[in-house]
């Protein structure tokens, strides 16, 4: 049987699946078809019910329960990890609500995080998350950062307004849900849990060779340097990706709770986690 497998080219990404769709674990006869793209367009992808396997984010997950269960293993999820909003300019002299905002994606966490914390800004514009530092550097307006740009913006002149992260940990207690890994509810569960031990076989043959960085993470890592690299990896796959736990699950319980106050819905939180 092989499965389609969407997940982002981020080094997290590669990290925790390289294993996984290299061959260097045994599968069991199950093989996976990657398919590498941003985050963004898996959400897409995701409510349009494209792919068997795919990283999404948490804030995407409740318009897709009824087609996709999350995995325990996979995820990005911990505290010190959110987005954060920037300027190219001191942030004292800022007002937020007469700036254009731009985000990486209408249904990124990011998004949802940003609505938490400014409910009444709607000046916002949707782009990939690697266009946004150029957007802030060139003046256009703020931007709504994630991935290695937490580690690259103060490089570039750019500045901290808040970390969007810290709002949701201070607002609510818990580690941040950013993304997870979801199967198509079609398969049955002895299959969901089976992929859902290979996740984390893949994550654990990764760590048993960390720090080393091999070809399959440097190829995707668009002109990153080693260093940003592991920043990357130490900061996106923690014990949460090994598995949720309770307290994990009920960070993304308290997610969608949160997603139905933003946005007026009533998401039930019953039935997202594979069985």
């Amino acid at each position: 049987m092989t499965f389609t497998l969407g997940f982002s080219p981020c080094p997290n990404d590669t990290f925790i699946f390289d294993a996984l769709v290299n061959g260097k674990i045994d599968t069991g006869g199950i093989s996976f078809e990657p398919v590498l793209e941003d985050v963004e367009t898996l959400n897409n992808w995701a409510l349009q019910g494209k792919l068997d396997i795919t990283k999404l984010s948490y804030a995407v997950l409740p318009l897709v329960q009824k087609e996709y269960r999350l995995f325990n293993s996979g995820s990005a999820l911990g505290r010190g990890v959110g987005p954060l909003l920037i300027a190219n300019q001191d942030p004292a002299d800022i007002n937020i609500h007469e700036r254009m905002i731009a985000i990486p994606g209408e249904n990124t966490t990011a998004h949802m995080l940003f609505s938490m914390a400014y409910p009444e800004v709607k000046n916002k514009i949707f782009m990939r998350y690697d266009a946004i530092e150029s957007f802030v550097q060139e003046g256009k307006g703020l931007g709504v950062i994630i991935h290695e740009n937490r580690f690259t913006y103060k490089q570039k002149g750019l500045f901290k307004i808040i970390d969007l992260g810290d709002f949701w940990e201070k607002q609510t207690g818990s580690p941040i849900p950013l993304g997870g890994i979801a199967i198509r509810n079609e398969y049955g569960s002895g299959l969901q849990q089976q992929v859902n031990k290979l996740i984390r076989e893949s994550i654990e043959y990764a760590y048993s060779r960390y720090p080393v960085l091999n070809d399959y993470i440097r190829d995707h890592a668009q002109e990153m340097s080693e260093d940003v690299m592991r920043k990357h990896i130490d900061l996106y796959v923690n014990e949460y990706s090994l598995d949720l736990g309770e307290e994990g699950m009920n960070a993304i319980k308290k997610m969608i709770a949160v997603f139905n106050e933003v946005n007026n819905t009533d998401y039930q939180s019953s039935h997202i986690f594979i069985n």
